[in-house]
């Protein structure tokens, strides 16, 4: 084969919607993990001929793993490689190297489930490499964009990736020497929240203003404009980092459990910046308020388990991934997919009902741990899994026509849609 052809096939590739947009193929990966991997969950609770299969640390290690490092750190690459470029003014990721990440993602998925068939050490080690390297260049790449910034507004989610790259590495370490990884797993899950934190106050902003300018065409700018201040913000983290340590330190008890119930009172904090009028009760607005919601749940069941003993602490945990994390995935997927798509934003009936049923799930979840669920406890983790898994099934089905088609301005990379409407949220109605 001739340099040319080799050239003109590869031009012809790299030329693929799919890789316009550093969004486009990880909330693609994020969403078929979502449904693939909670699907095979599933299938070992309900002991479908799965029993034979032993990944690294045991299937619940696995399981615990792939929510926050495969579909959770997924949907963060889909979201920082879009969004940093557009905060630092840097140029946005290529497509060779973002077709690398999401192979490297790809492969750590498939170390990591493969590991059953070799000696235990070897299989820690297999499964870490591409987890590992998929987390250190996502943070190299990004790193850099954030440093230079000269307000370094954003630097926050440097730090947070970082401490995920740590958290994933205290976790292949503690399988390699034959412990229990979840300890760091319950850390990367304060991190995730706090990544969470950091986006949906930006997303929100983008959010609530965006309604609350489409409201009023060439009228001055509102009294009640939104902003998420970063005061209240800080203290939030901070007290989310600070549950996070005492967790690590002392497992549970009575210090965890005030720590926990000051992460939940300084997360209700931030949803005052929040009450801006009519603004908020509109669906985008209410989604991203729903998620601040749920953190503040699951860190106040968090505490009452570890101070009262009513139920598990795990109540809490589901309502920090399966609630927190899975709604605002679901949320930041649906606006950015589209927005950066160069699309208004899909109105559609689907939305409201697959946003809905997340968080009916969590709920489900987090109620499967009290005691006097307990007869019910098997039957309400498979329905609230099956209807989470659906929710993503049900975005993988409407999205992929955006997501991996071409735009349709003609136009490639992550602008926004080109019209008169002076806003996405003031956009018609959309059916594509």
């Amino acid at each position: 084969m001739s340099r040319r052809s080799m050239t003109g096939r590869d031009a012809a590739w790299t030329g693929h919607p799919l890789w316009f947009c550093g969004f486009r193929p990880f909330f693609v990966l994020t969403a078929a993990s979502a449904a693939g991997f909670l699907g095979v969950w599933l299938l070992i609770l309900g002991g479908a001929g799965t029993s034979a299969w032993t990944p690294p640390g045991g299937v619940l290690s696995w399981h615990a793993h792939e929510l926050v490092f495969g579909f959770g750190l997924a949907a963060a690459a889909g979201f920082l490689l879009t969004a940093i470029p557009e905060f630092t003014g840097s140029a946005p990721i290529a497509a060779r190297p973002l077709a690398a990440l999401a192979v490297l993602w790809l492969a750590a998925r498939a170390a990591y489930a493969l590991g059953q068939w070799l000696p235990p050490g070897a299989a820690v080690v297999l499964a870490a490499a591409p987890n590992l390297l998929f987390t250190a260049l996502l943070l190299g790449y990004l790193a850099p964009a954030l440093w230079r910034d000269p307000r370094r507004a954003h630097l926050g989610f440097a730090w947070t990736l970082g401490g995920l790259l740590l958290a994933q590495a205290g976790f292949f370490a503690a399988l390699f020497a034959g412990g229990d990884g979840l300890a760091w797993i319950h850390g990367a899950i304060d991190l995730t929240m706090i990544l969470i934190l950091l986006a949906g106050s930006r997303v929100s902003m983008s959010v609530l203003n965006g309604y609350i300018e489409a409201g009023r065409p060439g009228a001055p700018p509102p009294s009640d404009e939104y902003l998420a201040r970063p005061p209240r913000r800080y203290l939030a983290v901070f007290a989310i980092g600070l549950c996070g340590a005492a967790q690590a330190g002392l497992g549970g008890g009575p210090v965890a459990g005030w720590t926990a119930l000051a992460a939940c009172a300084a997360v209700l904090n931030v949803l005052n910046d929040w009450h801006v009028g009519r603004a908020l009760f509109t669906r985008w607005a209410l989604m991203l308020y729903a998620c601040f919601w749920l953190i503040a749940l699951g860190y106040g069941a968090m505490g009452l388990a570890w101070l009262l003993d009513l139920w598990s602490a795990s109540a809490g945990r589901h309502l920090l991934t399966a609630g927190a994390m899975g709604l605002s995935v679901f949320t930041i997927m649906s606006l950015a997919g589209r927005i950066h798509s160069g699309l208004w934003l899909d109105r559609r009936p689907w939305l409201l009902a697959a946003a809905g049923a997340l968080g009916v799930a969590a709920l489900a979840r987090a109620a499967a741990g009290l005691p006097a669920l307990a007869p019910w406890s098997g039957t309400l983790i498979l329905a609230s899994g099956a209807v989470w898994a659906g929710a993503y099934a049900a975005y993988l089905w409407h999205a992929w026509p955006v997501l991996a088609g071409p735009r349709a301005d003609g136009r490639t990379g992550c602008a926004e849609p080109v019209g008169k409407s002076p806003s996405p949220f003031s956009g018609p109605e959309s059916g594509c």
